[in-house]
C-alpha cells in the first residue's frame, strides 16, 4: 500500500523550507525546493519507521498488525 502525504513548501529566506501536514515533527530545508523536497522525503521515511518501531515495543509480546485507511 503507497501513502500519500502533504507537503507544505515556501521559500524562506535564502532557503527553501517544509513540513508534512500529515505527521508532526517533519520538516525539513534545502538550497534548492528539490534538496528540500529529497529532505522532507527522507525525514518522513525516518519518522514513519521510527514510528512503527515505537508501537511494535510499546506492545505486549502478543500483538496483530491491522490496516486501516483513513
Amino acid at each position: 500500500m503507497k501513502n500519500e502525504y502533504t507537503a507544505v513548501v515556501q521559500m524562506g529566506g535564502q532557503l527553501w523550507v517544509g513540513w508534512v501536514e500529515e505527521i508532526p515533527g517533519v520538516n525539513s530545508q534545502g538550497e534548492s525546493r528539490d534538496e528540500l523536497m529529497a529532505n522532507l522525503q527522507s525525514a518522513l521515511e525516518e519518522a514513519l519507521e521510527m514510528n512503527r518501531s515505537d508501537a511494535k515495543n510499546s506492545a505486549s509480546s502478543a500483538f496483530e498488525e491491522v490496516r486501516i485507511q483513513a
